[in-house]
């Protein structure tokens, strides 16, 4: 069976875009799908300032924007379709979108993404990327000088209000328990920071803000007690979820929460198929390193042809 492409890129966020680019230099037969609109969750960044070029910072939606430019300036083919179902077994992978339709590639990049895992209460989405962060290493360094809230007890959550603590005048780390689940080590250096207060047992059951953003938190506690916390920012760490619904995971390796592995290069378990991005099973999920892997996968996509070619 011949494919219809050497290359299709599933996912249209950095990782995507950034594979797509080298691909299309390369002049590689190449095609990138993307379900919705391309950016994935920079889309929601409200400001991006730490991403290497842009000394004033630029807000997710440009940054994207001029990737998107930029892959454009090539002619990489890109679709607006949703892959239902893969199979990446054999030298030519099927790729069936929503439409019925079937597609064939040689090699194919998942650049799925993730996305946060939601506390889904009032406020969550309205003051999304305007006091409403999943990223204290993005968006830590808008908060100077604020009081701000974490809620999560995980070790992301601890070392995220830890670090949030060189910005904010007081982290409040809001814990739906009466104990944290981050490790020892981690417990001894928040409860050592004075800059850290706890809340416990108690959940967030609405943010409310105004047209600069948000301005507090409705607390429910444990035994019915209800309570206002004044906040600018509220950070919501319960951990990320893997877009890898229409992922063939039984021809993948992935880590307990569903998340890819992959070696140094990109390459997964199945040959001929590479991770990038958010997907990949990894510690940091930042703008730049999404980037550097989905044009690292590019390359052993590039290599993996070669190799390929030779044997024909």
């Amino acid at each position: 069976m011949d494919a219809d492409y050497q290359l299709i890129i599933v996912g249209g966020g950095p990782a995507g875009l950034s594979a797509g680019l080298y691909a299309a230099r390369a002049r590689l037969k190449a095609l990138l799908i993307e379900k919705g609109a391309a950016g994935g969750q920079v889309l929601t960044t409200d400001r991006v300032d730490n991403y290497p070029g842009f000394p004033d910072g630029i807000s997710g939606f440009e940054l994207i924007d001029t990737m998107t430019a930029h892959v454009d300036r090539f002619g990489l083919e890109k679709r607006f379709a949703e892959v239902v179902r893969l199979d990446l077994q054999g030298q030519v992978k099927t790729l069936f979108l929503d439409n019925g339709e079937q597609l064939r590639a040689q090699t194919v990049i998942l650049a799925t993404g993730a996305r946060p895992r939601n506390l889904d209460i009032p406020g969550e989405k309205e003051f999304a990327g305007r006091g409403v962060s999943y990223c204290a290493t993005c968006d830590g360094p808008f908060y100077r000088d604020q009081e701000i809230a974490v809620v999560g007890g995980g070790n992301t959550a601890i070392q995220e209000a830890i670090h949030l603590t060189r910005f904010a005048a007081r982290v409040t780390v809001i814990h739906r328990r009466d104990e944290l689940r981050a490790t020892k080590v981690l417990q001894e250096k928040a409860f050592a920071n004075d800059r850290i207060d706890f809340i416990w047992d108690t959940r967030v059951q609405a943010i409310e803000g105004d047209e600069d953003g948000v301005t507090g938190l409705h607390l429910l506690g444990k035994d019915g007690t209800g309570s206002t916390l004044p906040v600018t920012g509220i950070f919501i760490l319960i951990g990320v979820i893997p877009n890898n619904e229409m992922l063939p995971l039984d021809q993948l390796e992935s880590d307990e929460a569903g998340f890819i592995l992959t070696d140094t290069e990109m390459a997964t378990a199945t040959s001929g198929v590479y991770a990038a991005g958010d997907i990949r099973s990894k510690r940091f999920r930042q703008i730049i390193n999404a980037a550097g892997e989905g044009a690292n996968a590019e390359l052993s996509a590039e290599q993996y042809l070669a190799g390929q070619a030779e044997h024909t």
